[in-house]
């Protein structure tokens, strides 16, 4: 009753924390918890540092395609034979030539699509923290590069121009299913012209952290990276706000590391009601999460999921957000949380205010907000909809690879 799944990754650099890498590594557990034969085909960025001034200087050069992997990826998949593959992250190590592997060999690709890649060079539709769409739709997203949109880089941009011009049909004709992680993302995806057919939502799941919030919480807690999109600038000003009319009767708690750093550590310093806590270690993060009265998530750009606000609902905490990109399927406004106007310090300070004012209606909110996290985003949720997944794809490849052994009914005889 097992299926024999390859996944493919490239795992970011360790020094800067990665949602993406996380859910790969839950997702490779949780399908071996349930029985299924899982073995990974990786690169790590972190890698580069080792490597020579002239392998660092050709780095780049494997950004739209790296033969090397083509050869060794078909090499694998000739002595395994995996009923499916899952590709996840191919940057800036693997190359799309892992999809021309798959297809020598004739096995079915899965592909999530944790970001924009497929219509945005840097994969963010974002230039300035703010949401950009001038590359979509482009057959060649020459915008990207006169922006700099990577790294504030032309010359770095470039490469990923050129990944996304020279292999769009490769991916959108050799990939079977591409899992969106938001309905959001993938109304975004179908409008650029990507194949509507093999687009499905199936949302990031969220482990079961174990604790729950009990009481009425003790601070209002911001968790994520330190940058421009993702809202802190608006949220200092919008606490500002709210502190000049006496707070809200608990402290705001900042958690996470990034480029605006200083700025807010600056900013809480010397504060009664302001704590800046650096980056927290996982087991922090749960509790911390478990104490809060909400989990403020203010991003400029819209999000293609949202771990922080998943997060929050797995223990029965609400959430405030923005009201765009995933958030609005994440967070019902009233019932699960409160959700604020993109950018705009006055309707967050409102929210924050809102969120607070009145525990029992926060504590029927975080109810709601764990019930909805059991119905959409736990465990058993999130494999379901990967062995449905799997399923579609090896009946949707007209001539599939012979089945591995412990194939049997294979996926069409589980759940």
């Amino acid at each position: 009753m097992t299926v024999h799944i390859l996944v493919i990754h490239n795992y970011y650099s360790s020094g800067q924390p990665s949602g993406e890498n996380r859910v790969v590594a839950e997702e490779v557990a949780l399908l071996r918890s349930a029985g299924h034969r899982v073995e990974v085909f990786e690169r790590r960025s972190d890698d580069i540092a080792g490597r020579s001034l002239l392998g660092k200087v050709a780095v780049p050069l494997l950004v739209p395609w790296n033969p090397a992997v083509r050869k060794e990826l078909a090499a694998r998949l000739r002595a395994e034979r995996p009923d499916v593959v899952h590709v996840h992250n191919v940057f800036p190590l693997l190359s799309p030539a892992v999809i021309a592997a798959c297809t020598d060999v004739g096995v079915p690709v899965v592909t999530t699509l944790h970001n924009y890649y497929q219509v945005c060079p840097p994969g963010t539709l974002q230039r300035d923290g703010r949401l950009c769409t001038d590359c979509v739709g482009r057959k060649v997203p020459l915008p990207a590069v006169r922006h700099g949109c990577y790294r504030n880089s032309r010359l770095a941009t470039v490469p990923l121009a050129v990944n996304l011009t020279v292999n769009r049909r490769r991916w959108w004709s050799d990939v079977e299913r591409f899992l969106c992680i938001s309905a959001a993302q993938r109304d975004v995806l179908v409008a650029s012209g990507m194949p509507a057919e093999k687009l499905s939502v199936k949302h990031n799941f969220v482990p079961d952290p174990g604790v729950c919030r009990e009481g009425e919480g003790e601070q209002l807690l911001f968790l994520g990276r330190l940058a421009e999109a993702k809202g802190i600038r608006v949220l200092m000003a919008a606490w500002d706000m709210v502190a000049a009319e006496g707070g809200v009767g608990v402290p705001l708690v900042i958690a996470g590391s990034g480029p605006l750093e200083p700025e807010v550590s600056a900013w809480a310093a010397g504060r009664d009601d302001v704590r800046y806590e650096g980056l927290l270690a996982p087991d922090e993060v749960r509790k911390a999460v478990a104490r809060s009265v909400a989990v403020v998530a203010p991003s400029l750009a819209p999000e293609t999921f949202g771990l922080v606000v998943a997060e929050a609902m797995a223990a029965g905490v609400p959430a405030v957000a923005s009201g765009h990109g995933a958030f609005v399927e994440l967070v019902a406004d009233g019932e699960t949380g409160l959700l604020h106007r993109p950018g705009e310090r006055t309707s967050l300070a409102s929210c924050l205010r809102r969120i607070t004012a009145e525990p029992a209606r926060n504590r029927e909110m975080g109810d709601a907000a764990r019930l909805r996290y059991e119905r959409g985003f736990s465990p058993a949720v999130g494999l379901r909809r990967l062995e449905e997944e799997y399923r579609a794809a090896i009946a949707g490849r007209s001539e599939p690879s012979e089945p591995s052994e412990q194939m049997g009914d294979g996926i069409n005889g589980g759940q």
